[in-house]
């Protein structure tokens, strides 16, 4: 079976838009996490607003985001190009919501279920600098842009198709562009510090 990219990068976008941290505070719990800690629908905040259990679960859904771009542009046989444009597009989803009159997340979930899905060696160094910077430092916008930052390199090392290490570059920037209030904590030191909560 074959599918246009052009469809094939719309699914992946509204894909990403779904907004499961918000849905699962809502829902389960009647508490929008947007009107609480960062005003973010990532894993980082709800674990902050609602504890460990709900934080787990977002992170996993917005990974499996990533992951299902993947998995159905190698069903309908995309080439290397069009699954690292699905990547993108579901990361954009994510963080320009088509059900949240585009706003939305920081996309480092997806972006991680999306690489760790095409390269699973390249995932796994996201996450050990993600988890080495955070157990460091505390900071989980610190791990989350410093790891994705180092993937076009490990991509780039590890011979992975030029299509994956210029989306892995793409993907680096994305991150640090919205992590700019993060950002200007860490620099006043005002940024605060990743802790779990069982609640």
């Amino acid at each position: 079976m074959t599918l246009s990219p052009v469809i094939l990068l719309s699914i992946s976008y509204v894909i990403g838009s779904i907004p499961f941290g918000l849905l699962l505070g809502t829902s389960l719990v009647g508490v929008d996490v947007r009107k609480h800690g960062s005003g973010n629908i990532g894993a980082t905040n709800v674990l902050r607003t609602l504890g460990f259990p709900f934080g787990f679960v977002t992170f996993l859904l917005d990974a499996s985001k990533g992951l299902a771009v993947v998995l159905l542009g190698s069903a309908l046989g995309a080439n290397d190009w069009v699954i690292a444009a699905s990547g993108l597009a579901v990361v954009a989803g994510h963080n320009w919501s088509i059900f949240l009159g585009f706003r939305g997340g920081k996309g480092i979930a997806t972006t991680f279920g999306f690489i760790f899905a095409i390269m699973p060696p390249v995932g796994l160094i996201l996450a050990a600098v993600w988890l080495g910077l955070v157990c460091a430092f505390r900071y989980a916008s610190l791990g989350s842009m410093v790891g994705v930052a180092a993937t076009p390199i490990a991509a780039y090392f590890m011979g992975y198709p030029s299509a994956y290490v210029i989306v892995c570059a793409i993907l680096a920037v994305l991150a640090v562009v919205r992590h700019r209030s993060n950002i200007e904590r860490l620099l006043s030191g005002t940024e605060n510090k990743f802790a779990l909560r069982a609640k």
